[in-house]
């Protein structure tokens, strides 16, 4: 569906990552690749533990970030370069893979709702071969913006004076949490960003006339003045940045600009210079 402000909109897809865990690709999908830099959008969420206990064991990444984002549960991190933590509720765990990580996110739970989401976003070539970044940002020094009866928390960039603790490359990411109540109207910030991206996670809102259920993602038009209206509530990501303009050559967990660069990571991944 397209329209003057709404260019995409498409549902998440199911699907199974790291060692079976169930969940819904959002972005990298066939229906919708990505959006440059955001690669990928995957929404894990289920009380069941044979959906998510199994974790995403060891495995590796090179030529862009992860950021992993709690809304309910326990997930722990272990990395090739000797990181760890845990994130809960609210939490995130940030890492710049950058030349290369090998990496571990583990339920530490084993029962109750686990929900989050995973977001992958793409290094300009001269920060590809950089070296790897990690951070372990507890949900309590997310700043929390208040905003129609309900809150804005901001993870990555500014927004009413608030800035994220998330520190993307570029500081030209945007990624705020909404949590509204019912039938409240809002203005979406607009920071000069291409690409702008709506999650609605739960409840819904309406866009230019068109409701948006949980579950479905929209692509907004880049320079237009976006309003929206909350349905019963409306629980969304909004993700804008500036697209880095280069090629992507991607095969599972390595994002570089070539297919040599690509065959140089298997390479190197293979003889153990991933984790040096």
């Amino acid at each position: 569906m397209a329209s003057s402000i709404i260019k995409h909109r498409v549902r998440g897809m199911p699907a199974q990552d790291g060692a079976g865990v169930k969940l819904k690709r959002v972005i990298n999908q066939p229906a919708f690749r990505h959006r440059d830099p955001i690669l990928m959008l995957d929404e894990f969420k289920s009380d069941d533990p044979n959906d998510y206990i199994a974790g995403f064991p060891p495995h590796p990444h090179r030529g862009f970030c992860t950021l992993t984002y709690m809304l309910a549960g326990n997930m722990a991190h272990e990395d090739s370069k000797g990181n760890t933590g845990e994130i809960s509720t609210g939490g995130l765990q940030w890492m710049k893979a950058a030349r290369g990580m090998i990496h571990s996110e583990m339920p530490k739970q084993k029962d109750g709702l686990m929900w989050g989401f995973q977001l992958w976003l793409n290094l300009p070539a001269a920060e590809k071969m950089s070296d790897p970044e990690y951070a372990d940002i507890p949900g309590d020094t997310v700043p929390e913006v208040p905003v129609e009866g309900g809150i804005v928390r901001v993870l990555s960039g500014d927004f009413n004076g608030q800035t994220g603790p998330v520190n993307a490359p570029g500081r030209d990411f945007l990624y705020l949490d909404y949590r509204l109540p019912g039938g409240v109207s809002v203005v979406l910030p607009q920071q000069g960003q291409q690409t702008r991206l709506v999650y609605v996670y739960q409840g819904s809102i309406q866009v230019a006339g068109v409701e948006v259920q949980a579950g479905e993602l929209i692509e907004l038009d880049a320079d237009a003045e976006v309003s929206l209206v909350t349905g019963a509530e409306g629980h969304f990501l909004l993700m804008a940045a500036k697209p880095i303009g280069e090629p992507i050559a991607q095969y599972g967990p390595f994002v570089m600009n070539t297919e040599a660069e690509l065959r140089q990571a298997f390479m190197d991944y293979q003889s153990g210079k991933l984790t040096a």
